[in-house]
């Protein structure tokens, strides 16, 4: 029988920081994408994978319905702001590939959080890019007159690269936490 898991309740300031934290990651993605590095690159594909960071450490520390709720907050903050920044067809395939991919990612995240503590944030955001690259590749640029096949595929292959690059961060952060939870606190 699997165990509960007792998560800290979140502040209202770590509730404000991850939501805009995800709001910027999403925002400056939408905008990047549209400055190509090459034929199989955009900007984009080096900063949003920060979102699926975002997410994970916020399912760690507080479970899967705070992570769901700094999802759907990122979403609606920066889907809005796109509409303003980004042609609407990004805006769109924005928003859809982001809360699809992010409601993925928390869901295999908390189903696998009880194995090694590499395996749940590498597996969710390995199956989240590989939905969010099929999304937002095929709504915001099918038809054009781009190459946006190469670009989906170079964007793919960035964000596996930064999900094990992110890895890092992500272990450093629970090192942290669990040193920080075992200090005793000074008066």
């Amino acid at each position: 029988m699997a165990q509960a898991i007792a998560f800290t309740a979140p502040t209202r300031r770590a509730l404000v920081q991850a939501t805009l934290a995800m709001a910027a990651v999403v925002l400056a993605s939408n905008i990047l994408v549209q400055f190509p590095i090459n034929d199989w690159l955009t900007w984009g594909a080096i900063t949003y994978p920060f979102a699926f960071l975002v997410s994970e450490l916020a399912n760690r520390a507080h479970g899967p319905g705070h992570a769901r709720r700094i999802a759907w907050v990122g979403f609606a903050v920066a889907v809005a702001a796109s509409l303003v920044l980004a042609p609407l067809r990004i805006a769109v395939a924005s928003g859809a590939a982001f809360l699809c991919s992010q409601l993925l990612d928390i869901q295999v995240f908390d189903r696998l959080r009880q194995g090694r503590w590499w395996r749940a944030p590498l597996i969710a955001t390995l199956l989240a890019a590989v939905l969010d690259t099929a999304l937002f590749w095929s709504i915001g640029f099918a038809g054009e007159d781009l190459p946006w096949i190469t670009w989906a595929i170079g964007d793919l292959g960035v964000k596996l690269a930064m999900g094990v690059s992110l890895l890092l961060p992500f272990r450093l952060w629970i090192g942290r936490r669990a040193s920080l939870r075992q200090s005793p606190r000074s008066s």
